[in-house]
């Protein structure tokens, strides 16, 4: 599902932990960085929430939250952010309702073999919750200083 620039974003309510999920409503008045991918601690992943992590003081300084989400549990998700000291919230879709919502959810191929699973996408979301860009195919070297410069002209 492709949403157009300037729209609503969809909305979602994801576990952040065992006890608590999050909703899009949860950051209205915030620009909130919703940042997909696919599994936690394998390399392009792990680089990608570490450059997050790095600029993470500088996205707070410009009104901004960063959500990653993937479909690993919520253990995995602490022990990933307890491995890497990140700042930020990982939010676990086991179900696959936002990865859906937002049409990451897509065929990869690997080695010629097909299959099934979350294609590395970004979007920036403003505080009344409209959609005000996207990446998708990320590739990670540079993504984070893109997505902080697109923001901080919001």
């Amino acid at each position: 599902m492709i949403h157009k620039i300037g729209s609503k974003a969809p909305d979602f309510k994801i576990k952040v932990d065992d006890k608590k999920s999050v909703t899009l409503k949860d950051f209205k008045g915030k620009n909130l960085i919703l940042y997909f991918y696919p599994k936690d601690d394998t390399p392009g992943c792990t680089k990608e929430a570490c450059s997050f992590r790095d600029k993470y003081p500088l996205f707070k300084g410009i009104n901004a939250e960063i959500l990653g989400i993937s479909k690993d549990s919520i253990s995995k998700h602490e022990k990933f952010r307890a491995k890497y000291s990140l700042p930020f919230v990982l939010a676990s879709d086991e179900e696959g309702v936002a990865c859906q919502s937002y049409g990451v959810w897509k065929e990869k191929s690997m080695y010629g073999r097909k299959y099934m699973g979350i294609e590395r996408s970004t979007f920036l979301i403003d505080g009344k919750g409209k959609l005000m860009a996207e990446w998708r195919k990320v590739k990670v070297i540079g993504h984070a200083e893109e997505v902080l410069e697109a923001a901080q002209k919001l």
